[in-house]
């Protein structure tokens, strides 16, 4: 026990490589072992090996494309190993923290900066030191950024960020990013005698709950390669495929696939262009789980647990996901609502819920929360120094499978 690995949440890329997590059974087995009062973020590696190999397959075989890892989504040196022993090989990454844990991790992987906005002494330092050579923009200004730290190195690639109008996604991500068709045809233009590798990128919003946005985008990425009139290398129909959480049931991933290809078909590019897409949420998010135990129950149907939105439960706070959740003991009582309040001295850190859990719940039991490989750990901060967490390996199935997106225990054991 005495290789417990403990997580600190301001330096999440700084850690030890080498040092691997303490791999326990089972999630009842750790908390019957440790007793753990900090919250304790468990990995399942075979769940999360799987699951991009699931997807890589699918997205092989409806138009034989490449899959970038959003590297965003969780950079946690496990996880990393895990999709990688899964057959990624190529990564989305938004900054130079990003592109040095890859770097160091992978000899032989594919590195793409796709932040549309970077700052010069980030392009040069993913260009001179990571020998990054693709790079995402959306603008005249950014273009010559790239151009002026890397010297119209013939050796570029660029992939404009067009624009995507607002969509049926849990987080619409349409207002940041994004050139306009007429900004785009002029970016293409002014790229293609520069790049070796010219492409379009977009993003139709994280947690995208319609096929039929992808098919959609590519037709305008298709419009505009139409417009340009320029010879495009790859196009990326970028992230945003979702997961299940307990009010949330997503299509199958394999619709997700053929409208893609779908729309693919329908620009009849030449026989060469490469297709990319870069999941985060949905390799990683049933790959992780927190362990919280409540310190506190109040007026019937309120917890307070030592875990809230400045640490792994963000997307709890505000933005109001539920995830599936579980009592760590036996228990014959019924299922009743409960509201959660975080560690915090922050009236803000509550999370509404509801949470099912048995009506018998009480202080110093433990709750597992599901579907927190993504965005969970990585959000975490040092907030009145509820920073500390501890990182355990286990073998469980997640909480929650999605439709389409289910690990079947034959590839389990692929991926062990």
């Amino acid at each position: 026990m005495a290789h417990i690995r403990f997580r600190s949440a301001v330096a999440p890329l700084r850690r030890n490589l080498s040092h691997r997590p303490v791999q326990l059974p089972t999630v009842d087995r750790m908390v019957a072992d440790l007793q753990p009062a900090e919250p304790m973020h468990c990995i399942r590696p075979q769940v999360l090996s799987a699951t991009a190999r699931r997807f890589i397959d699918l997205f092989d075989r409806a138009v034989g494309g490449d899959v970038l890892y959003a590297v965003k989504c969780n950079p946690d040196p496990a996880f990393l190993r895990a999709l990688y022993r899964g057959g990624v090989r190529h990564f989305d990454c938004a900054s130079p923290a990003e592109i040095r844990i890859v770097r160091q991790m992978f000899a032989d992987a594919h590195v793409h900066y796709m932040h549309p906005v970077k700052n010069r002494a980030a392009i040069a330092k993913a260009w001179n030191d990571f020998a990054v050579r693709d790079f995402s923009l959306d603008s005249q200004e950014e273009l010559d950024k790239i151009l002026a730290v890397t010297g119209a190195n013939d050796d570029l690639g660029l992939f404009i960020r067009l624009a995507m109008p607002k969509g049926a996604a849990a987080y619409d991500l349409s207002g940041k990013f994004g050139a306009t068709l007429e900004e785009a045809v002029a970016l293409l233009r002014r790229a293609r005698p520069l790049a070796r590798r010219l492409g379009v990128c977009f993003h139709v919003g994280s947690q995208m709950m319609d096929p039929a946005a992808y098919e959609a985008g590519i037709a305008i990425a298709g419009r505009v390669i139409a417009a340009a009139g320029v010879a495009i290398d790859v196009v990326d129909v970028g992230g945003g495929f979702p997961v299940a959480y307990p009010d949330m049931t997503p299509p199958d991933l394999q619709l997700y696939m053929d409208a893609i290809a779908r729309g693919i078909a329908a620009l009849n590019l030449p026989r060469e262009t490469r297709i990319w897409c870069e999941p985060g949420r949905a390799l990683v998010a049933a790959g992780g789980s927190v362990v919280v135990q409540v310190e506190r129950r109040r007026g019937g149907d309120e917890l307070f647990i030592n875990d809230g939105i400045y640490g792994s439960l963000s997307d709890a706070g505000v933005p109001a996901f539920r995830f599936p959740c579980r009592l760590i003991r036996r228990s014959d009582a019924p299922l009743m609502p409960f509201s959660f309040w975080g560690p915090t001295c922050d009236s803000a850190d509550r999370m509404k819920g509801p949470f099912l859990l048995p009506t018998d719940i009480r202080e110093g039991d433990w709750i597992e929360i599901g579907q927190l490989g993504a965005y969970g750990a990585t959000l975490r901060t040092e907030f009145n120094g509820f920073d500390q967490a501890r990182l355990v390996e286990v073998v469980d199935q997640p909480l929650l499978a999605t439709p389409g997106h289910r690990i079947l225990p034959q590839l389990l054991e692929m991926a062990a």
